[in-house]
This record gives C-alpha cells, structure tokens and sequence, in this order.
C-alpha cells in the first residue's frame, strides 16, 4: 500500500483523488494538511470523498514528520506553491504540484537551484500536453506531415472568467497576474509540442470590463444593484442562468487582475508563437485551442469542440479528427496526471511534466508579465 499526503485540501486536490481511487492501485490518502477543516470536509461532500480514517493537520511540516508517506499533493493558494514544494522534497519525496510551481522570481530562483536534482520527482499540473488532442498533433508534427512548424496561433477565451473577479483569485499578490494562473497551461503545451528554446517575450495586457468604484470587499447580497448589475450573483443564476462563482463584487476597487492579454514569444529557431487570452465571454464564445503551421501543412484543434482539423498545403484534403473527452477532467489530462504520480511513488515510472516544465512556463509567465508592465522585450532564461 502506498500513502500519500494532500497539503491544501480545497476543490483542486479533492477533485483528483477520486481520479486516483479508480486506477485501484492500492494507493490510499491518509493525511491532509488545511488551516480550515471544515472547509476541506464541506467540499469532501461535494467531491464524495470519505474522510473518516483521513488525519488532519495545521501544519505542514508536522505532517510530513509524523507520517510515513510515498508521496505528497501540493494544492494550496499559489503563493505557497514554492515554499511547500521545497518542504516537501526536501523529504525526498515525489510529489504533485499544483501550478503556478511559482509566482515571482525570488521563488522561481529557488526552485532552479533544486531543480537538476528533484526534476523528475515532481508532477506539475499541467494535463493539457496529455490530453488527445495535444498528443496527436504531437504524433503528427513528430511524423514530419505539416514539415516543421514555423508559427503558432493559440487562444484561450474563458467562459467562466468570473472566478477571476468573484472570489480569492481577484488578489493578484496571490495569482501573480492571469498569465501565470491560465497562460501558464498553454505556455506549457507549445512548448511541450514545438521542442523549441523560448528566447524572448513580449505581451501586453488590457482592464477593460472588470473594473470600477465600488466599496473594496463589498458583497453582491450586500448591494443595492444586486437585481440589474449583469454580474451579480442574482443575475448570473436567474437570468444568465450560469453558474454563480462567488460572492464578491468584481467592480469593486480591490478587484485585481487584468481581463485580457496576449503574448508574443520568440524562439531559438527564429519562429514566434502568439498566444491571446480574455475572460468576459460567456456561453458559445468560448474557445481553446491552436493553430500550428508549417509549410506543408497546418494542424487546428479546439477543446471547447474536441475537434481537430488538419490541412494539407500541397493537395485539396482537410481531415477532421473529433475526440470524446469534454467530460473528462480538463480533457481526461488529469487522469494521465494522476497514473502518473501513483507510477512516480510506485518507482516504476518518471513524471511527464516535470519540475523544469513548470520553471520553464513560469519564466516564460513572468517575463510577459514584466513586459505588459513596461512596455519592452523581455528576454528569457530557459533551463
């Protein structure tokens, strides 16, 4: 049997362990470390998770001491990512690390100094390079069938990009910003797909909608536009009849986080990528996905749709590919994650999205954020 350890113990984490208790590899949840556990226990429910043989920690480091473990889940606010991850490899232990792996460049030093040493043994978050679509504009673009890909055209509009306004995640001394809460994902899977070296970054970034003067911290149950706002939490069940996601006013004047940007990234190769994200669109808008063009051929794919379509330059023939995993978590990615990190503490296998993956896209993250801020290139340093 082996044991694993939670370290945050809210929606993401909660969401994968019935993701590892169906694999049935004999892999058991034994401790959680949370600040709140009736919170972790509310959300249990949620998830149908069984806590009852389940021990309960204030402290992180306790629970690494007290317990004999064979692997760690890190899933706490972001601004801890580093600091616990550090903790708990410094415990030799593998572990699974939530994204961003970090949120400024003081942490992200950190994290390269460890980084030949641990990198194998940490499984980022990052499911979008394992799910279908990626992996098989991987087998394709590997195969040669497009040639090599000189350009890439990715966007990511967000339907429910109220939670970026709503709740927690508006504190941008936690986020970091949007490029490393949603960016960082498909950062991650165009380099995972391209195998290039990034060189260089530039981006900018726009608040245009969510934004404006109301009290800071006031409550959409609290304010008397509560029954017209078009964002409020009344509306968006009522009327919009979409899900509500949480409880604060995101035109409010603490409400953090830019509501649009886009990125330019420069390559070893002397090709460039441009990626581009917004999160007010709502229902049919939605979209998630890239182009990737070379000379012979270009490849599309959307998550929103699972569909694919590959173009072929040199004769009259479009293929379309449609998959069949809109209601596997994030893509049935997380599935692949999860095996992954049972085979990691089982010894029998490496991560597939390893600790310098996560560097890599978090340098990449910063970088755009530093350019947005100042208006220049920015250069990178990729490991």
């Amino acid at each position: 049997m082996k044991k694993y350890g939670i370290i945050g113990g809210g929606g993401r984490a909660q969401g994968l362990i019935p993701i590892i208790n169906k694999f049935d590899l004999g892999v058991k949840l034994t401790c959680i470390t949370d600040p709140n556990p009736e919170y972790v226990k509310n959300v249990a429910r949620f998830y149908n998770n069984n806590f009852d043989d389940v021990k309960m920690y204030a402290d992180a480091k306790q629970m690494l001491e007290n317990e004999k473990l064979d692997g760690v889940m890190i899933s706490t606010r972001c601004s801890l990512h580093t600091e616990l991850a550090l903790l708990a490899l410094s415990y030799d232990l593998p572990i699974y690390l939530e994204k961003p792996i970090a949120t400024n460049e003081a942490d992200l030093a950190r994290l390269k100094r460890v980084v030949d040493k641990y990198d194998k043994r940490v499984v980022v978050s990052f499911p979008l390079r394992l799910t279908a679509p990626v992996q098989y504009a991987k087998e394709i673009i590997d195969s040669g069938r497009i040639g090599t890909v000189e350009h890439v055209q990715a966007v990511n509009n967000v339907t429910y990009g109220g939670v970026y306004y709503h709740n927690w995640y508006r504190d941008e001394q936690e986020t970091g910003g949007l490029f490393l809460q949603k960016a960082t994902h498909d950062i991650d899977y165009i380099n995972y797909l391209l195998g290039y070296k990034a060189t260089s970054v530039c981006a900018v970034t726009s608040k245009q909608i969510f934004k404006g003067n109301k009290p800071a911290g006031v409550k959409c149950v609290d304010c008397a536009e509560r029954l017209t706002c078009s964002e409020s939490d009344f509306t968006m069940k009522h009327i919009k009849y979409d899900d509500v996601v949480g409880d604060y006013c995101c035109f409010s004047t603490d409400v953090g986080n830019e509501d649009s940007g886009s990125v330019i990234i420069h390559y070893d190769t002397g090709m460039h990528a441009v990626y581009s994200q917004s999160f007010y669109v709502r229902q049919g808008a939605g979209k998630r996905g890239a182009r990737l063009i070379g000379y012979k051929g270009t490849i599309e794919f959307d998550w929103i749709t699972d569909t694919m379509k590959v173009f072929m330059h040199d004769q009259p023939r479009t293929e379309t590919i449609e998959f069949d995993t809109t209601k596997m978590s994030h893509g049935g990615g997380d599935d692949k994650l999860a095996l992954n990190f049972i085979n990691l503490m089982m010894g029998i296998e490496d991560s597939k999205s390893t600790l310098r993956d996560g560097i890599n896209s978090v340098e990449i993250c910063l970088a755009a954020k530093k350019s947005a801020q100042t208006r220049t290139f920015r250069d990178v340093n990729i490991i």
